[in-house]
């Protein structure tokens, strides 16, 4: 671990990017893929967690937008983001890696109860902990809990798993010539709009020091060259 800058992190990952090119559903390989990058991080000693969202099965505010009850929306996204955590784990442990799912809505039978002394025991014994459910609560993304998990977790850094090398002055699919951006403050995110994060879970980060890392998963060996200090994607601090 001596070559590590961020020897505990904590991993965004949406739930479009388990999607793959479909957009929708679970993609085995691309699953299979993002198990390959943990793994390597794992094997170099990082302390990891994992938080998935639930984008590729349903959006709790999309589906607001849609008409639906806003609460209702809220927790069928957290249940989306539970069944992305069991596909994660079973590619985990398939490739030998011993992993614990913990939610923040109580279902025993398929998953660990969020007890953050029990996370951090788990982080100890090496077990890569996968964090469901969102914070529990409607109206908070799976950003915000991210970023209260990997403040639970005394993490050094949350790296943001997208599907682009970073942050953009603009999307740049839409628009090529869009300015990539290595540096960010808090307050840049906020005020210039940039969609890194939403601005609660930038608050948070801002408030309690925590530097951001926005990188593209599809990038092999990414995750553990951020880890290890090597300028990779955004820092937003």
């Amino acid at each position: 671990m001596a070559d590590l800058k961020y020897p505990r992190a904590v991993v965004k990952v949406s739930g479009e990017s388990l999607a793959g090119d479909r957009g929708f559903g679970i993609e085995p390989e691309v699953v299979d893929r993002l198990v390959l990058e943990v793994e390597a991080v794992h094997k170099a000693g990082v302390r990891l967690g994992l938080v998935v969202g639930g984008g590729n099965i349903v959006r709790g505010a999309v589906a607001s937008q849609q008409g639906m009850d806003r609460v209702s929306a809220d927790y069928m996204g957290m249940l989306a983001t539970v069944i992305n955590a069991l596909a994660l784990q079973d590619a985990l442990e398939r490739h030998g890696i011993e992993s614990r799912v913990m939610t923040a809505i109580r279902m025993e039978q398929l998953a660990e109860p969020y007890i953050r002394r029990r996370a951090l025991r788990h982080l100890e014994k090496n077990r890569v902990v996968i964090f469901a459910g969102g914070t529990g609560n409607p109206y908070f993304s799976t950003d915000t809990a991210a970023v209260l998990r990997a403040i639970e977790m005394e993490a050094d850094v949350i790296l943001k798993a997208t599907k682009v090398d970073g942050v953009y002055s603009a999307d740049p699919v839409k628009e090529p010539e869009a300015e990539f951006l290595p540096d960010l403050t808090y307050r840049d995110v906020i005020n210039k709009e940039l969609g890194v994060m939403d601005a609660a879970a930038v608050s948070l980060c801002r408030d309690n020091d925590m530097p951001v890392i926005v990188l593209n998963i599809r990038r092999p060996g990414a995750i553990l060259a951020a880890l290890r200090g090597e300028r990779i994607g955004t820092l937003v601090t």
